[in-house]
């Protein structure tokens, strides 16, 4: 039974079910992994640092394995799907880079674009078969202020500014996860995608910001900031709690910066489906990777 105000405490006996977290060596995705553990799953730790994956897999005790993964290399992607072959009950696309200077992926790609949001594509549409359950993909309140541009999303028309790129990639999360939803569901099939996002939680994720940015984040963290335990309740949540396709869950308090789990309303432009098949259309051409299942017949 569901308790008011819902906790960790609530979640689902997980005994048999297999989770794979991304971005699992650190903050939220460390804390997520440690819940799901002590709800009795076995967790898969995909990571772009083994030895702190390791360390984060002898912490939590269970049933662990940490797997290589760099989000930031299509290459990488698709050697750990190629390795993949049971079945997955829940992947957790939480993995996430916020507000980084000018950079390029592996592959070209912006990094902020190319981490949080066409990796995921990727690496989702490349497990999908093996995935039963859902999918849960980690996205931000700062997808509000993203006004996402197909023609330029590696920023190579328009002058770089971190702050847009990441509220960007967070709002292609919600666009994602809301064509991904419309095509599991065209294709017949049982699979939900879901998204979270944590409030703000004390993690290192803004820890390399400078100047006003830094001022900001450090009295936001010290005024509002839950810490870890309190920003992985979403994504635990969303990965567990009976909710439908495209349910949005956050934090419960004011403003939706802290608290309890609750389902809550996206922006609307981040559920605009001409925009979101758009950007479908975009991140196949730029991965090479599309959906692997067909509309029902």
């Amino acid at each position: 039974m569901i308790s008011k105000r819902w906790a960790a405490a609530d979640l689902p006996d997980m005994a048999g079910a297999t989770v794979i977290v991304t971005g699992a060596s650190s903050g939220l995705g460390a804390e997520t992994t440690r819940q799901l553990v002590q709800a009795g799953a076995r967790v898969v730790l995909a990571v772009r640092n083994l030895h702190k994956g390791v360390q984060v897999a002898r912490s939590v005790g269970g049933h662990t394995e940490v797997r290589l993964l760099e989000l930031t290399d299509l290459a990488s992607i698709r050697a750990f799907a190629r390795g993949w072959s049971d079945p997955v009950d829940v992947l957790i696309n939480n993995a996430g880079i916020m507000m980084v200077p000018m950079g390029r992926t592996a592959d070209g790609f912006e990094l902020h674009i190319g981490t949080n949001h066409l990796g995921h594509f990727a690496l989702t549409n490349l497990l999908l078969p093996a995935i039963t359950g859902r999918v849960v993909t980690v996205s931000s309140q700062l997808h509000r202020g993203g006004h996402i541009d197909i023609g330029d999303l590696n920023w190579e028309k328009r002058r770089y500014d971190p702050g847009r790129a990441y509220a960007d990639s967070k709002q292609a999360n919600l666009l994602f996860t809301f064509e991904l939803q419309r095509r599991l569901e065209a294709a017949g099939s049982g699979v939900r995608a879901v998204s979270a996002h944590p409030g703000i939680a004390s993690t290192n994720l803004a820890a390399h910001l400078v100047g006003f940015r830094a001022m900001v984040a450090k009295v936001g963290m010290r005024v509002v900031a839950q810490d870890a335990a309190g920003g992985a309740l979403p994504s635990l949540f969303a990965a567990t709690q009976d909710i439908a396709g495209i349910a949005y869950v956050g934090p419960a308090g004011i403003a939706h910066m802290r608290g309890s789990a609750v389902v809550m309303a996206p922006s609307k432009e981040s559920q605009d489906p001409v925009l979101a098949s758009r950007l479908w259309s975009r991140s196949v051409e730029l991965t090479g990777v599309d959906m692997p299942l067909r509309a029902a017949a």
